[in-house]
């Protein structure tokens, strides 16, 4: 029987699926023997171009783990806006918190960037890697001897990983709830500060956008029907909503471009696939945005996978099926604790009831009266739990 093609083949080009390939790369003696596959692969030499695609209208907020990450790999893009404190907040209730980068001893909580621009700057890095880029939209990497299918989706592997453009089977909650991204620029801006605001409807977050100090990504989650109303409002409209919602801490605020909506909901399933398979990022849980937690996550699974394989990338021809059992033992305590914070927060927020709304505000000012409680949690956002 004729050997696997690759090593390992990485269903699914998006940021996580980059960065381990990225982190395969730099630990294995043979680049050429990782796969990458997926619509977002760089170019191959000689390829017709593919068509523009529109513009990526999301931003990301990577907290100082992730840059840390991305900065080793040679993948950090060229713009961005750094997060030094977060203001939480709850809409027609008292109790707030401040979450301030010099208290955890850092120089940043952390930063967002633009999606195409991190996209881009993974693909240069990329080009340089010797990674094999299969463009081609993501299947099934399967693992074993097998012919690729006229689509060009099936690659033979020893191992196969399955990460961004697919979805996980197994838990799964509709919050009825959709994001509307928009950019504004606020006219008393406070440099470094990001906001999370919550209200009855949904969590507003409000983030400072490497296209300026005095710009602001918003990513405001409420029930369907009135994201499509939101959506609807033209520019003054909609901006005297947000100042509503939000309050007068950024002064009035003025629409830049336009404003997309997507639906929210929580999957989550194993790490674990079978013995020669797993599933990283948004192929093992997609988490709804409240602390924008869901990259952050996903990168922490590729960076634990890759040190879980460096040993086994020296000797490919060995079985892997332990150290992928370990890896998914490992991640479990971050995924299910980051999954389980990122779907209380919207949920409990919502309730409508008064006394959990006053519940909510005694814990957010039990939280900046306390700091080794408030610190607990900030440094859970800030790099999650580590095996």
């Amino acid at each position: 029987m004729d050997a696997p093609t690759y090593d390992i083949a990485i269903s699914g080009a998006g940021p996580v699926g980059s960065a381990l390939a990225l982190i395969l790369a730099a630990k294995s003696p043979d680049p050429r023997r990782i796969a990458l596959i997926g619509r977002h692969a760089a170019a191959l030499p000689g390829a017709a171009p593919a068509a523009q695609a529109p513009p990526d209208p999301r931003t990301l907020a990577l907290n100082h783990g992730s840059r840390v990450l991305l900065e080793q790999l040679g993948a950090w893009p060229g713009a961005s806006a750094s997060i030094d404190v977060v203001h939480v907040s709850q809409r027609g209730r008292l109790g707030r918190t401040l979450i301030d980068c010099a208290e955890l001893g850092v120089a940043r909580l952390g930063s967002v960037v633009a999606y195409d621009a991190l996209l881009a700057s993974l693909r240069r890095a990329l080009a340089r890697s010797g990674v094999a880029l299969l463009e081609a939209p993501p299947g099934r990497a399967v693992t074993g001897p097998v012919e690729p299918d006229r689509g060009g989706r099936r690659v033979s592997s020893a191992l196969a990983v399955q990460s961004d453009g697919s979805r996980p089977q197994g838990i799964r909650r509709d919050y009825k709830q959709h994001a509307v991204l928009a950019t504004v620029r606020a006219a008393r801006p406070r440099q470094g500060w990001a906001f999370e605001r919550f209200t009855a409807q949904g969590p507003l977050a409000v983030l400072p956008h490497p296209q300026g100090n005095d710009v602001y990504g918003i990513v405001w989650c409420c029930p369907p029907a009135q994201a499509q109303r939101l959506l609807a409002l033209d520019g003054p409209a909609f901006e005297a909503a947000l100042h509503d919602a939000f309050g007068d801490r950024l002064g009035r605020f003025l629409c830049l471009g336009e404003r997309h909506v997507f639906p929210l909901s929580l999957h989550a399933g194993p790490s674990l696939l079978d013995a020669r398979t797993v599933a990283i990022g948004n192929a093992a849980q997609t988490l709804h945005p409240v602390a924008g937690q869901g990259l952050n996550l996903g990168l922490r699974d590729a960076a634990q996978l890759g040190q879980a394989l460096a040993p086994w990338l020296a000797r490919p021809h060995t079985d892997a099926g332990h150290l992928l059992a370990q890896f998914a033992r490992n991640r479990r305590p971050d995924r299910w604790l980051t999954a389980g914070i990122t779907d209380f927060l919207p949920r409990v927020f919502t309730t409508g009831n008064p006394l959990v709304e006053h519940a909510c505000g005694l814990a957010l000012l039990t939280l900046d009266l306390l700091p080794a409680l408030r610190n607990t949690l900030a440094r859970q956002l800030l790099q999650g739990l580590r095996s």
